[in-house]
Order: C-alpha cells, then structure tokens, then sequence
C-alpha cells in the first residue's frame, strides 16, 4: 500500500519578531506550501491575532494555531474567535487546543489541578458550541448556561487537539479531529502516538485521522550545526529522528518517512538561528514539495 502524501507547511516560532509575519505567510503561501503552523506560547505571541493577520494575508494556504493554552482562555472567548475566524476565511482555519505548559499556567494564576478534566470538558463544550449548539454544563472547570453562537461557522472546522502523555494522546484521539504532537519529537513518539490512537478509536477511525508532526529542519552551509544547536535547546540527543539537516531531497525523504510512520502533516520548523528565514520557507514549498510525489 502507497502511504499519502502528507501535507506540508511550516511553523512560525514566536522567537520570530511579530512584524515578519506578513512576509512569511505571503512567501508560505505564494512558494506552494500547504499550511502555515503558529504557536501560542507565553508570553511571546498571541496565535489568534497571528493567524488572523496570516489568514488576512493570503487567499489560499490554511493556518493553524498549534495550540491556544486551555487554562487561559474561557471557552466562549475561543469559541467566539474561532469562529469569526472561520467566517471570515472559510475552509482555512484550523485550531487546535491543550493543555499548555503547566509552568506557565502557573504563572498566570491559571494552572488547574486537574489538567486532563479541563481539556476534556472544554473540548466537549468548544465542539459544541462551534457546531451551533445550545451549551448548558456545570462542570468542575467549564461552566456554561444556555450559551450559543450568534455566528457560528458555516462549515465544521477541524479541531485538533494537542498533548503528549499517553492519556493525553488518548484523549485527543476521542475528542479532537487530529493530534497535534509537541515539538522536538523523535521516530518513537510518532509511533507511540498512533499506536495509541488507533487503541482508542480503533484502526478504521485511525487511518483517516489527522496526526501533526513538526520537524526542525535546515539547510545550506552550517545546518547540521544549526540543528544540533536547536536539539540542544530542547535537551533532545541527535540520533532519536527529531531534526533534519541537509538538501531538498534529504527532507523530501524526512518527510516521507514521517508519513510512514503515520504522520498527514508535517510542519517544518526552522532553527532559531536561520539565517534566511523567507529564502528557507521559500526552499521547502519550491524545492522539497514537489519531491514528496516521487
């Protein structure tokens, strides 16, 4: 059996000052990539004002925000943005949600003591109200009275949902269309991660589920330096799969691999230290993408 062809984008780390968006969402789309990948992390960059701009932007690549932090925002509030977004530019957006570093929950007054119980009922209570719904709960963290969506989204946005610990991956699976998977992964985290999907949904359900990998990439002179540099900031050792330094066709064939292993998109991640972030977007939709067919 021929696996997929996994669909490509890249990640816009918020180590990347705000103002270089524009660009980089116009070459992402322009050089033929499939997504563009946006993180929420605190206390860097807001992911619904960046894909909102990206999203105004472009006219035809999707964007992602991977993910919004459950614990900062009331259901409602993302409900309400999700869907304005959805209305604004159908068929592009894709959220995604989780739980969110818990230190930095912790810092904001937000961390929950029950981490898995908040994902859960906020899941339930997000899909519902973006697919128009009345919403009534009394939860022990997501409390809603008769809330419903003046403006709902007028075709079903995926929601994807992120986590790495093997309840968490679960819970993704039952509740979410797709798994987002946490940066700085290796081989065995994706094959974990879908083992456990298909344990939870079954095979059936599993093969046309969603599965995001990202995977830190670079090229041209220094670019294993560059990588190993990045795995060394995530305390990851170099030989477990998770970067990738070389040529097209040696990330055309990364790629590959990963939807081997199970991924259907695969978001590129640049070093922090890329020296040419928009000639590097530009190289993986004009040089890496159309090998991914062959």
């Amino acid at each position: 059996m021929t696996t997929a062809v996994p669909r490509l984008g890249v990640t816009f780390i918020p180590t990347i000052e705000p103002e270089r968006l524009r660009d980089f969402a116009r070459v992402a789309e322009s050089s033929g990539l499939d997504e563009i990948w946006l993180w929420e992390d605190c206390f860097k960059e807001s992911g619904v004002a960046s894909a909102s701009a990206a999203l105004a932007w472009t006219e035809r690549i999707h964007v992602g925000v991977g993910l919004m932090p459950v614990p900062l925002r009331n259901v409602a509030l993302t409900a309400m943005e999700i869907a304005t977004m959805a209305r604004l530019f159908p068929g592009r957006v894709i959220a995604g949600v989780g739980h969110g570093v818990q230190d930095w929950m912790g810092q904001v007054g937000a961390r929950a003591g029950s981490p898995m119980t908040l994902l859960e009922e906020y899941s339930v209570a997000l899909r519902a109200l973006l697919d128009g719904e009345s919403v009534s709960t009394r939860g022990r963290y997501v409390r809603l009275d008769d809330v419903k969506l003046d403006w709902p989204p007028a075709e079903r946005v995926p929601l994807m949902l992120g986590g790495e610990g093997p309840k968490s991956i679960r819970l993704a699976a039952r509740l979410g269309d797709g798994n987002l998977l946490p940066s700085a992964v290796g081989d065995d985290d994706v094959r974990r991660t879908r083992d456990l999907i298909a344990e939870e949904i079954g095979a059936a359900r599993a093969a046309s589920h969603h599965v995001v990998v990202p995977k830190i990439a670079a090229t041209g002179d220094g670019a294993q330096r560059r990588v190993d540099a990045e795995l060394a900031r995530w305390e990851k050792p170099a030989d477990t799969g998770i970067g990738v330094a070389g040529d097209a066709a040696t990330i055309a064939a990364e790629v590959r691999r990963l939807a081997d292993l199970g991924a259907t998109s695969v978001a590129i991640t640049p070093t922090e230290d890329e020296p040419d972030l928009l000639g590097f977007v530009e190289f993986i939709g004009r040089d890496v993408k159309p090998l991914l067919a062959r």
